[in-house]
């Protein structure tokens, strides 16, 4: 038997948050407890019928069961750029700025790769998506973390980056709406990044996942909407979270060219691209957005406000988020991220997610996702009530 080593890279990361929680939560129902899932934000809302039925259709013909074109399928992205422009009003080409991913997350991780050398510096945010801190340390390179702090609404403060090896940072992450603080941002701020980034020869990859879940009203932005974005930046865009698909694995980058060809050399590599049967299904799945997402933000608007009343009616302080599926809130005093964790699973069994598991900046916070129907909402609210208060 040889000795098995893990590289040292591998061995930089902490276990994956999402699959520690996956084992706690198993290891419950396995002993026959009912787990409320509050924890990975997985909706449970269907994918759409329309959705599926393109994707059965496309599967049966036997074009579409070929490796994809390393572009992937054109009128996947003709849909895309088509959908850019009605929902943000910017003009993309789908030739050159449109690449589609098998998931925005594994575009997100396999970036550092293709544009950062050993030594190089990523600004990371934090609290924030594993992944950008994992691919950074696959690449070889180095994070530098961007704090993301309640009193500067969860929003990097730029003009606090460590200026003594600026020239050392080739890459930077932000993610609006975020995950997993529920924070936004406008335009004024992507303005900021993209000046800050433009003057220190910085590319900007901006995670919008969660672009299309909105509430009260607002519509996020993209970060193409302010000029010279595409300079400088390249944006994901997941069909996951808007269309129930996360188990499909399809999303797309958009952006400069430049950077959207080196992600594209890198992925030729490394995967065969997404099964054409899945990229028609996102082709349908573009083309009918109006008729399916007021459905959907109204679901998830109505739990949100079930959570959060709930929990203010506790004596908790938590703000309605304008985005995402996510309650993003301060555990109760006694507690740490962790211990409370534990308590709502021990005491409550209620699965949610430390903040500290996406960062030291995420200590003092838990996230709630909402993605159980209302009312599992209730019960969940209905337990911490009955055994933590």
């Amino acid at each position: 038997m040889i000795k098995i080593e893990k590289s040292d890279r591998l061995k930089k990361l902490p276990p994956y948050l999402f699959v520690e929680l996956d084992k706690a939560k198993r290891a419950a129902k396995e002993a026959g407890r009912d787990i409320i899932d509050l924890g990975i934000g997985d909706p449970d809302i269907p994918t759409p019928g329309f959705i599926v039925n393109a994707l059965a259709k496309a599967a049966r013909d036997p074009k579409n069961q070929r490796y994809p074109l390393d572009q992937g399928l054109p009128q996947f992205r003709e849909a895309a750029a088509i959908w850019f422009k009605k929902r943000f009003g910017v003009s993309l080409d789908p030739e050159t700025e449109i690449y589609p991913l098998i998931g925005s997350k594994e575009g997100i991780a396999h970036m550092p790769l293709a544009f950062i050398n050993p030594g190089e510096h990523v600004l990371i945010p934090d609290p924030g998506y594993p992944p950008y801190k994992s691919g950074t340390y696959f690449a070889g390179g180095e994070p530098e973390l961007m704090p993301l702090k309640a009193e500067n609404h969860f929003l990097p403060n730029l003009k606090v980056i460590n200026h003594a090896h600026i020239h050392k940072i080739r890459m930077m992450f932000v993610n609006y709406p975020n995950n997993p603080t529920s924070a936004v941002c406008d335009k004024h701020f992507f303005k900021e990044v993209v000046d800050f980034a433009a003057k220190h020869n910085i590319i900007v990859c901006h995670d919008a996942s969660y672009s299309e879940i909105g509430f009260d009203g607002y519509k996020a932005p993209s970060i193409f909407e302010v000029d010279g974005a595409k300079d400088v930046a390249i944006e994901f865009h997941s069909l996951s979270k808007t269309f129930s698909m996360t188990g499909w694995r399809l999303g797309f980058a958009a952006g400069n060219k430049d950077i959207i060809a080196g992600l594209a050399k890198l992925k030729a590599n490394v995967d065969s691209g997404c099964f054409f049967a899945i990229q028609w299904a996102g082709v349908a799945a573009l083309k009918n957005y109006d008729r399916h997402i007021k459905s959907v933000l109204k679901i998830y608007q109505e739990r949100r406000d079930i959570l959060v009343d709930g929990l203010n009616a506790l004596g908790w302080n938590v703000g309605k988020p304008k985005a995402t599926f996510y309650v993003w809130a301060k555990v109760p005093p006694r507690y740490t991220s962790g211990t409370f964790s534990k308590a709502l699973l021990e005491k409550c069994d209620i699965v949610a997610t430390p903040g500290n598991g996406f960062g030291e900046n995420g200590e003092g916070y838990i996230r709630f996702a909402l993605t159980v129907d209302k009312k599992r909402i209730k019960e969940a609210v209905k337990r911490i009530k009955e055994r933590l208060t």
